[in-house]
């Protein structure tokens, strides 16, 4: 243990990993709370909300994009102590955020009918998922605000408040959906408009405590000049090193969702399988992908401190836990796999194509560990952002995607066997990561001394 991991790499780690683990474990018991509710009233409304749910999958890459793109430069900032620069990537943000999250909620609320037709071409889900689309669209606007507070939070390693606001967010959620969908004290059944009304009161309960937070805090300034004068230097370190990784989140993302929409086009059984097997292996990989959000912070934090052997050192240990953590998840979600059919009612065909997918991910779970580790945790920390965005350009929008459709809609190949197909990007793009890392010099610090501004 002493030679695998120095003294109190540990602990320090832990510290940052446990709070986001909570979070994300809390976000994945939310989701499949969802997903079971849902499940509970039709296989229809199950597999609608899961379609209009993708505009809201997009908008979560935006956000996580945005957060690794913020913590590149804020974590190394915050490693050098200048709270004065970090305010002004926070108005990057905020820029970004509500750019993204105002396009989407207006989307939602003109045009939900042409939004769902994206996913899918089936009159039920449309009606049902448009509906959805309208009633959940005030959320992304109050999410625009909130995401980008969050992850400059974290990136100061203030974890712990910005884990409890977010599970405050999430345990609101499930509240209001029992009571929303089911109908409870009283209220009507209102099914999927209640999981839609469930999330954006949820998300408005968290921009308030955002809001809230950011009054009492004294780390950011409060002056809104403070925040959006931004030095043309740092605006260009942003686009050079920042911006590829949003680039890299959003092209993935967009590739990802193109499994939707193919599934989409396949029947509502796949689609409703998927929107189950999703949530489970995201419920399962929350160790995982909290050591991924935890390294980046830590691993930020030393470069901006210029402490780059120490990096380079805590970056072995934390790629070799990663392995470790993912093996682990793997076993997990093999051993959970067949019970997890019977918390949904839906056709044996999608029971069928679940247990078959459940499977596939115990394995692709350790890819998207591993690779998300690398790529958008040990890269982009280290100021190398590009190489990311290549190798998932090519894994996905060259290999992984032309595969699905080519199976879906030239070869006509069965549902299981062209999922299959979408889910080898990881292991392709696996070596040249470990290639990249093994054989580069990817770890710069990046912070410059600005003059006032």
């Amino acid at each position: 243990m002493s030679k695998r991991f120095r003294e109190g790499f540990l602990s320090e780690l832990f510290v940052l990993v446990l709070p986001i683990v909570m979070q994300n474990l809390i976000t994945s018991a939310v989701s499949m709370a969802d997903v079971i509710m849902l499940g509970q009233v039709n296989q229809t409304a199950l597999s609608a909300s899961s379609l209009a749910g993708q505009v809201q999958f997009l908008l979560n890459i935006v956000y996580f994009g945005l957060a690794s793109a913020l913590t590149i430069l804020a974590s190394q900032y915050w490693g050098k102590k200048d709270t004065r620069i970090i305010a002004k990537i926070f108005g990057i943000g905020l820029i970004i955020s509500l750019f993204f999250s105002c396009g989407a909620a207006l989307l939602a609320l003109v045009c939900p009918v042409f939004l769902i037709q994206i996913w899918t071409n089936v009159p039920d889900l449309i009606e049902i998922g448009a509906l959805y689309l309208q009633f959940v669209a005030l959320s992304y606007f109050f999410a625009g605000f909130s995401q980008p507070y969050l992850a400059i939070m974290r990136s100061c390693e203030r974890v712990k408040k910005a884990t409890a606001i977010s599970i405050t967010t999430f345990l609101s959620n499930v509240v209001l959906n029992a009571i929303l969908i089911f109908g409870l004290f009283g209220l009507p059944a209102l099914g999927v408009i209640g999981a839609a009304l469930a999330t954006t009161i949820s998300r408005g309960i968290e921009l308030l405590l955002c809001a809230l937070d950011f009054w009492k805090q004294d780390l950011l300034s409060k002056k809104v000049s403070d925040i959006f004068t931004i030095p043309k230097e740092l605006i260009q370190d942003f686009i050079r090193y920042s911006l590829p990784a949003f680039l890299n989140d959003a092209m993935w993302a967009l590739a990802y969702n193109m499994n939707s929409v193919i599934m989409g086009h396949l029947g509502s059984d796949i689609v409703a399988a998927n929107s189950v097997v999703s949530v489970a292996r995201d419920l399962v990989t929350t160790v995982g992908f909290g050591i991924s959000s935890a390294s980046a912070i830590m691993l930020g934090k030393e470069v901006g401190a210029k402490q780059l052997d120490l990096a380079k050192k805590d970056a072995s240990s934390i790629l070799f836990l990663s392995f470790a953590v993912s093996v682990v998840q793997g076993i997990v979600l093999l051993g959970i796999s067949p019970f997890i059919p019977g918390f949904v009612k839906i056709s044996p065909t999608a029971k069928q194509y679940l247990s078959g997918m459940l499977v596939i991910n115990v394995l692709y779970q350790l890819g998207q560990v591993v690779n998300t580790v690398l790529i958008a945790s040990l890269f982009r920390c280290g100021g190398d952002s590009r190489y990311g965005l290549r190798l998932d350009f090519f894994s996905m929008w060259c290999f992984a995607v032309p595969l699905g459709l080519l199976t879906a809609f030239v070869f006509k190949l069965p549902p299981m066997l062209v999922y299959f197909c979408m889910c080898t990007d990881e292991f392709v793009k696996m070596p040249f990561a470990l290639y990249h890392y093994f054989k580069s010099d990817w770890l710069h610090n990046l912070t410059r001394d600005f003059q006032e501004v």
